[in-house]
């Protein structure tokens, strides 16, 4: 709950764009689940993806996505974000299955949770349900992404704290998410929506990763190298997903906003987190085998 001193964001939208906005994303989640649900039962499921994009958010998982679903050989499942490996491992692997389509000979399927690389307990999950999955993960300079997350947040309605309050707040909310414990759907909330300097911490999440699926099933690449070249970033990807070549022809740009009203709050977000991700940088290093970061 805000206290009297936390300061609403100007511009916040109201609440009726948030409810509408809710209850849109509830219902089209909704109506997939039980599609899922029903195709499961019936014994209609279809086949389990080749590879995950699994991170990280507010990094162009879903223009690389929307990329990769027009590929000749990729046939995309019910949705984006299936979750299954975080919020909806209860279901049960039937149920997963029934958000694929049946592939024929030479074709794959995928999908996209951008939450997968932060949760501690996708890799293990992925990894023995998918054990010949090939991973995907597109990383943006931490300190970008955070600002965008935030914004993010603030757009959904999530947040109403500045993002100098928010950054503040974020110790605390992850510890009340670490005490509501892994199957709370409310900590799962509370780490989505407020996690903007924990995501950028790449080192870390990277060698979970690394050491469930092995690091030669990974794919790291950096969003800004992959929208500087992308023709050869892209044919790079379908090299290791083991695609036949085919061109990029429009890169999608599914999530760009035209730049918001007021101050560029980069240069202050440099500030505040300053120092936040250095111990965290040679890590990152150390398993993408890069030679710089950010």
């Amino acid at each position: 709950m805000l206290g009297q001193s936390d300061r609403v964001v100007a511009g916040a939208p109201g609440a009726l764009d948030v409810g509408r906005h809710r209850a849109r994303d509830v219902l089209r989640r909704g109506v997939r689940s039980a599609r899922a649900s029903v195709r499961a039962a019936t014994g209609t499921a279809g086949d389990l993806p080749s590879f995950v994009i699994a991170g990280a958010q507010r990094c162009g998982t879903t223009s690389l996505f929307l990329d990769l679903c027009r590929h000749p050989q990729v046939l995309a499942p019910s949705g984006k974000e299936l979750q299954y490996f975080t919020l909806h491992h209860a279901r049960g692997l039937d149920w997963y299955r029934g958000c694929f389509p049946r592939l024929g000979p030479g074709q794959h399927t995928l999908e996209a949770s951008p939450y997968y690389l932060f949760d501690p307990a996708a890799p293990g999950r992925l990894a023995a349900a998918l054990p010949d999955a090939r991973v995907v993960v597109l990383l943006r300079d931490p300190v970008a992404r955070a600002v965008s997350h935030h914004r993010h947040s603030v757009r959904t309605g999530a947040e109403r704290l500045p993002l100098a309050e928010a950054l503040a707040a974020e110790p605390a909310r992850t510890a009340r998410a670490q005490r509501l414990g892994p199957g709370s759907s409310r900590g799962h909330r509370l780490l989505r929506q407020h996690s903007y300097a924990g995501r950028g911490r790449y080192g870390e999440q990277l060698e979970r990763w690394g050491a469930a699926v092995g690091r030669e099933r990974l794919h790291v690449v950096r969003s800004e190298d992959l929208h500087a070249d992308p023709a050869r970033h892209h044919a790079a990807l379908l090299g290791f997903l083991g695609l036949d070549p085919a061109p990029l022809v429009s890169p999608a740009r599914h999530t760009r906003r035209p730049p918001e009203p007021g101050p560029d709050p980069l240069p202050r977000a440099r500030e505040l987190l300053a120092g936040a991700f250095d111990d965290d940088t040679p890590r990152l290093l150390a398993v993408t085998g890069w030679s710089r970061a950010w």
